[in-house]
């Protein structure tokens, strides 16, 4: 399966050719549900007005929508609450276009070291899932476990796991158990567009936040915040070039950055420069950008804009 958070995200993949059933995890608007209907896409639903869209859309093109409920357990976004879900399935059940095929939540803590929130979660979705059984009513697929879960609960992992920093090779939290053998699948890369000589004294990018302090090699890279590379690097980031690790110098920009290679001798314009990922025996991780500008390596991942051509490496 294949989790998207926006019904227009499921509609591109579909157009790019992919057959895998595919749910729309987030807030999903009627005036979505002819899309989503004939882009045969699983919509979660926890509303009254989306399952109506959604029902007059199936008949409309003589098919059945499958759904899945979402129940709050203790995120407080979206959701029906435990003591509303059984009636709300009832209610579904009542549309004849639709098809109620699966029940989930979300942990809100379950990255943490402390479990008792998580388990006190579970616990409550259990219990609708029971009360469902007992009407008849259980859907076929019941899922809450998100990558923390899936290393930290095993007892979480019911009928589907819905893997999302893990699929990057990267552990939710420090305090996530390692209980599987994660390595980063994704880096950043781009080339040195442009080397140039300054001397001592020389300021650089916007503002002058920057003065050479000696003789410098820079090189300019064509990537910026423009591309999802956040702007708090300034002065901050470090980049791989020629295998070592070299300071950002200077304002990162929308377009561009500058680093300081002086200390690469053999650096070339055209060299690989890495700013997350490996460069032979060197790295830097996602994480550590996160650290630098506080925030979390999901966003560092998760910014990386759709300018940036993505290069698929490995599997078939």
């Amino acid at each position: 399966w294949l989790g998207v958070a926006l019904v227009e995200e499921g509609v591109e993949l579909r157009r790019a050719g992919l057959a895998a059933p595919i749910l729309v995890l987030g807030a999903a608007f009627p005036e979505e549900a002819a899309q989503a209907v004939g882009s045969d896409l699983r919509v979660a639903v926890c509303g009254r007005e989306t399952p109506l869209a959604l029902d007059r859309a199936a008949a409309a093109r003589g098919r059945t929508a499958a759904v899945h409920v979402k129940v709050d357990t203790g995120m407080g976004r979206l959701g029906v609450s435990p003591a509303e879900a059984a009636a709300y399935v009832e209610w579904l059940g009542g549309l004849p276009h639709l098809r109620v095929e699966g029940l989930f939540s979300h942990f809100a803590a379950a990255d943490e070291a402390d479990l008792s929130f998580s388990r006190a979660q579970l616990a409550a979705f259990r219990e609708v899932v029971q009360a469902l059984e007992a009407r008849g009513r259980r859907p076929p697929l019941c899922h809450m476990a998100n990558t923390a879960a899936v290393l930290a609960l095993p007892e979480s992992h019911l009928d589907l796991v819905r893997t999302g920093i893990g699929i990057y090779g990267l552990h939710p939290s420090p305090e996530t158990p390692r209980a599987a053998p994660l390595e980063p699948a994704m880096s950043l890369r781009t080339r040195v567009a442009l080397l140039k000589s300054v001397p001592a004294g020389t300021p650089l990018s916007y503002g002058r936040t920057f003065v050479a302090q000696r003789p410098s090699r820079i090189a300019t890279l064509p990537v910026g915040y423009g591309d999802g590379y956040p702007r708090l690097l300034s002065n901050r980031g470090r980049v791989l070039v020629g295998g070592q690790s070299v300071p950002l110098v200077g304002r990162v920009c929308m377009d561009l950055l500058l680093a300081d290679v002086t200390d690469v001798p053999g650096a070339r314009e055209g060299d690989e420069a890495v700013l997350f990922g490996r460069q032979g025996d060197a790295r830097i991780g996602a994480d550590d950008l996160a650290r630098l500008v506080g925030t979390i390596h999901y966003e560092i991942t998760c910014n990386v804009g759709k300018r940036v051509p993505r290069e698929y490496v490995g599997g078939a």
